[in-house]
Order: C-alpha cells, then structure tokens, then sequence
C-alpha cells in the first residue's frame, strides 16, 4: 500500500511468540476471563467454535489502559488466524474486522488500525479476504481521520488489488465508503473522483439501481467551486439514467447552455434547485463564467458591450470578473478599457464533442505533416553543403 505506513505510523508486522493453537487459546481465554469477559476458560472440542468464542468477546481489552496491551492482545488473536482451515478464516476474519471497527474511541481506532494493518500485512496478495480487510482499514482509518495511511489515490488503489481483483458489487460497495470517508477527511476532490469511478461500474442494465448516487455526484460537482468541466457526466449510466428530469436538465445547461438558460430554469424550479442545497449565487457565478468560456472559443476579441449584456454584469464589474476567470486558468484574456473590448488568447473548451476530436486530429496529423517537410529540406540543405564541402577541398 503506502511505504511511509510503516515508517510514520510504526504499524510493523508483529513478531509472535511461537506457541502452538491449543496454549494461545487457554492463554487469551484466560486473559479475557481475567478482564470480566463472559467466556469459559476450557476451550471448546471444535476450533472453529474455539476462535469464535475468542473474537467475541475481543473488544474486552479496550478497558485496559495500555494502548500497547491492548495492541499485543489482539495480535495475539491474528496469530491464530494461520491455524485455521482456508474454508474458516474469512467468517472470523470479517467478525474480528468488525470488532475492531466499533473501537470506542479516537485513541483505541488508532490501536485498531495498527492490529488491522497487521492483518492485512500478513495475507498473502492474492487472498480474497485481503480486500475484507482493506475495507475496515479505510473504515476505521476514515473515523480516526487517518485516511492518508491507508489511501493515495484511485491508482494505487487499483495496482493493489489486481492481484486478486473483488467483485463489481464489492468494488461499489468500497467506493461508496471511501467517498464517505474522503469528504469526512476533507479530501473532497478525490471524493468526487472515487464516486465517478463508482458509477462507472454500473451497466445501462442496472443503472437505475444509483439514480441518487449520480445526483448526489451532480450535485457535488455544480457545487464546487474548482470544477468547471461536466460533459464527462453525462456519458455516465446512471446520469443517463435521469433523463428528463430537473436535476439531468439543469447538469444539461451547466455543460453546454448559457447563463440565460439557467436564468429562465431557476425562474421555474426555484424550489428545486434550494432544495438540492445549491447557493443560487454561486451558479451564476459560475454559468457567468461558463458563458464567457463558450463566447471565447472561437472569438479572439469580444466587446465589453456584448460581454456585459450577455453575463448581465456592470462595466464596472467586468474586470473583477475577469480576474476571477484568469484565476481558474481556463482562460487567457485581458482587458482593454480604451478599446471597449476583451482580447482573448486562449480558453478551455466546455465541451469536446467527436468533431473536436477529428479536429484536433486533423490538426496533429497537419503538424506531423509539416515537420516532416522541414525534416526533409534540413536534410536536402544539409546534403548540399557536405557536397559544397567536398568541390571545394
């Protein structure tokens, strides 16, 4: 996962001492019974049962006030896991997990994300319960906001688990936890970027099954402040999946309309848009620069006059918007007062239909065409010379 894990966090693999199952067992019921744990101190005829009886009563130890005892009893309950038929460890590998998961303080999470860690750290890369384990590790890391330990990004996350790739069903059920544990650390760009990857994965079969999600996903995306760009949105299933309705209309104007068209849909669906926690402000805000990007893609000059009718803005607050707009980077421009117009260098497009794609294509090959002209005359002149060079000695 991340190498400085080890390093910044300490969270080692524990050494155990080597004893066999039977003594680890009388030796951790003993302990538990110790502690007021309700458990027998003889071990039940069958280990199945054995462990099970263990790991219920496992979160005892979080009454201990040594975070270091707590630490080695639980891994003391890992060391056991290798002892265990292959057709037994996922049931009790979940159920520690799930122990683990309800520490009942910031302090004893942190113990919990060590001794998860360590279980993690001792399965082998191509065992399935490696992901069960991940999971309650972005769990637990998420609730002690320690997210970064245990999360990069959607690549690092991918290169880990292609060894032994989950399920389409238990990839979406971790994009919905590290979307949740994303926005609860902060981190809300990777949030949105975790959620696009889960909608990805559903068909146009089942897509109907996260209509809320994609609203939710449009929702945090017309809402933040550094995202400009949506087509990709609408190429998503289960956005497709809302089709004529208010929310797939309004992501529909963000992408390709002008300010006008928002004007004329918030006029109409007021409720709607308040409703879905949108600041009216901020939209026009942002459309305002939207439209200019739309107005400066094949304009390199554009009147002031124009500029403030079309935004509805004041001249005396054009150049306030201006700043605002070079700001984001996704546009090029400057502002002539004297010449009552804006000149516009370059801007982002809004939206990059196939006919862009053939342009920019066309463009490249146009390009590629050209250098190999000026390669060809380099060479031409090149051997010229080297003959000059040969009549003349």
């Amino acid at each position: 996962l991340l190498d400085s894990l080890l390093q910044e966090r300490r969270m080692n693999v524990p050494v155990f001492i080597d004893i066999g199952f039977e003594e680890q067992s009388e030796e951790l019921r003993s302990y538990f019974k110790n502690l007021g744990a309700d458990i027998s101190l003889e071990r039940a005829q069958d280990k199945r049962e054995d462990v099970k009886q263990i790991i219920n009563v496992c979160d005892t130890c979080f009454k201990l006030e040594a975070d270091s005892e707590i630490e080695g009893v639980l891994n003391g309950i890992v060391s056991m896991f290798p002892g265990l038929c292959d057709g037994d460890k996922e049931e009790f590998v979940l159920s520690f997990c799930e122990k683990l998961s309800k520490a009942p303080s910031q302090q004893h999470g942190m113990v919990a994300l060590k001794v998860l860690w360590s279980l993690f750290m001792c399965l082998d890369d191509e065992s399935k319960m490696k992901f069960h384990v991940y999971y309650f590790l972005v769990k637990v890391a998420g609730e002690t906001h320690e997210l970064s330990t245990v999360y990069k990004d959607m690549t690092t996350l991918q290169q880990m688990l292609q060894k032994c790739p989950p399920s389409n069903e238990e990839m979406q059920k971790l994009y919905r936890l590290l979307h949740e544990m994303l926005l609860l650390n902060g981190r809300s760009d990777d949030a949105g970027r975790v959620m696009i990857s889960l909608l990805g994965t559903y068909t146009t079969e089942n897509a109907s099954q996260a209509k809320e999600e994609a609203q939710r996903c449009i929702v945090a995306s017309l809402a933040d402040p550094n995202t400009f760009l949506l087509d990709h949105l609408l190429t998503l299933k289960p956005v497709k999946a809302l089709e004529g309705q208010p929310i797939h209309q309004l992501l529909k104007i963000f992408v390709s309309e002008q300010l006008d068209a928002y004007v004329k849909f918030y006029e109409k669906n007021q409720a709607f848009v308040d409703g879905l926690g949108l600041k009216h402000e901020e939209n026009l805000s942002k459309m305002r620069l939207l439209s200019f990007m739309q107005m400066a893609e094949n304009r390199s000059e554009i009147p002031l006059a124009e500029l403030c009718q079309a935004l509805d803005i004041g001249e005396n607050e054009i150049e306030d918007f201006l700043i605002d707009v070079i700001k984001t980077r996704l546009v090029r421009a400057k502002i002539s007062q004297g010449d009552g117009v804006v000149y516009v260098s370059s801007t982002m497009h809004r939206t990059f239909s196939p006919s862009d794609w053939n342009h920019l294509h066309n463009l490249l090959l146009g390009w590629k065409t050209n250098l190999n002209t000026v390669k060809d005359h380099l060479s031409t002149i090149a051997s010229t010379q080297v003959e000059l060079m040969h009549e003349k000695n």
